[in-house]
């Protein structure tokens, strides 16, 4: 099927580090929902209307509850009646129980489509939910997150010494992101340890540049002589595509590239559509990317539509449990076809696609629309994908990356 970008642009993949959109499938009003719903009629104007065809909903509970904390509770400043409606959608939502369909106000929707455009002010990293606790899913390269320690698999279990057990990834987003220059203080576990880690981070702005490329030795060190590519993708956003191109027709023009090594370590994902495109940068025309199974029971099948430029080299993928999503689409399009082998530690494991959408007032929705399969109909939801040769990262020897040096020999050039 071929992408159409007045669609597709809209269907986002998302591991996104908090900043998800949500919304309501009906609004607020208490007229004509149930019987009995006057009594707790509430002291300022409903400016919304019940639906056509509204649920059998009794919002008798909702309006007494309303009620009673607008006039019992003991400090009125506080009582902000459009945040109780954000509230109360955001709980509804959240009801579903799926962390990836979410309601966002209009500040934490503007912050979701700066991150994906590339630039915001935070800690620079992608978090996540994982067994119903906050995870990070992918520190930014060189961003303070990194920079202070941060890893991914921790799991954050304290903000500025707030508990974020029950918290949302939304409501975690929004205390974590801050002003450039304003530090914030994250508690967290790392693997199987109960011993609790504190790291104190000064927020900056984020810039995140999507692909980076050089040419490596046999070490993975950059060298002007070394004939592997060494191609970093680490996001799939606005402006993806463009980069790639760029960078592919620069790799072109050298001669000695004998090898690519795509690095997809802590990629959390982004666009469907960039890894459509991408992944047809080595898989033959007419071959199938990801097939996506719908809400309503259909599907539909992604398949490669152009002449991709890199059909002939050799690749390795490099993965690790920061790698989400969209890139967990491209290494498992292009394994499926044993064009590539995987190499690292198993992705993180997400197989659902959520579909941005702008409500009124600036607020927005991210709800899941369909999971996504693999060309061999693998969905590796909670599972991940697992690597063909697995190699952990020596703390020991933070400047050696034993990945890279595997995948280059793997390339046997």
């Amino acid at each position: 099927m071929k992408l159409k970008l007045s669609t597709i642009r809209n269907l986002i993949i998302i591991l996104i580090f908090g900043v998800l959109s949500g919304g309501i499938g009906y609004r607020l009003g208490y007229q004509g929902v149930t019987a009995g719903i006057k009594e707790f009629r509430p002291d300022f104007k409903i400016e919304n209307r019940v639906p056509q065809n509204p649920p059998a909903a009794d919002f008798t509970l909702f309006w007494e509850v309303w009620n009673r904390v607008s006039t019992q509770y003991v400090d009125k400043t506080k009582i902000d009646p459009q945040k109780m409606v954000w509230g109360a959608i955001s709980g509804m939502v959240a009801g579903i129980g799926d962390p990836y369909t979410v309601f966002l106000p209009p500040k934490e929707n503007k912050e979701s489509k700066e991150s994906l455009n590339g630039s915001f002010e935070g800690i620079g990293a992608q978090l996540g939910v994982k067994e119903k606790r906050i995870v990070v899913v992918a520190p930014i390269s060189g961003a303070p997150a990194e920079l202070a320690g941060l890893k991914a698999g921790d799991w954050i279990t304290k903000v500025d010494g707030q508990e974020t057990f029950n918290w949302s990834l939304p409501e975690t987003v929004s205390k974590i992101r801050g002003p450039k220059g304003t530090k914030v203080t994250l508690t967290i576990i790392r693997g199987d340890s109960n011993k609790p880690l504190e790291f104190e981070i000064v927020r900056d702005t984020i810039t995140i540049k999507s692909v980076e490329w050089k040419t490596v030795d046999a070490t993975g060190s950059a060298s002007s002589t070394g004939n592997v590519i060494y191609l970093r993708l680490s996001r799939f956003g606005d402006d993806t595509n463009k980069d790639w191109d760029n960078a592919v027709d620069e790799i072109k023009k050298i001669e000695k590239g004998k090898g690519l090594v795509l690095d997809l370590r802590n990629n959390p994902g982004g666009y469907l559509q960039s890894a459509v495109y991408i992944a047809s940068e080595f898989l033959k025309a007419g071959q199938l990317v990801v097939k996506q199974d719908n809400n309503n029971g259909t599907s539909e099948e992604y398949k490669v539509t152009r002449v991709g430029k890199l059909l002939d080299i050799p690749v390795v993928i490099l993965i690790n449990e920061g790698s989400a999503s969209a890139s967990e689409i491209l290494a498992g399009a292009i394994h499926d076809y044993k064009r590539a082998k995987l190499v690292g530690e198993k992705s993180f494991g997400k197989g659902s696609v959520q579909e941005a959408q702008d409500l009124p007032n600036g607020a927005g929705l991210h709800v899941t629309i369909s999971k996504w399969l693999l060309p061999l109909g693998d969905w590796i939801n909670g599972k991940g994908l697992t690597p063909d040769v697995k190699i952990e990262l020596d703390e020991a020897q933070p400047d050696k990356d034993l990945q890279l040096i595997e995948g280059i020999k793997l390339l046997n050039i």
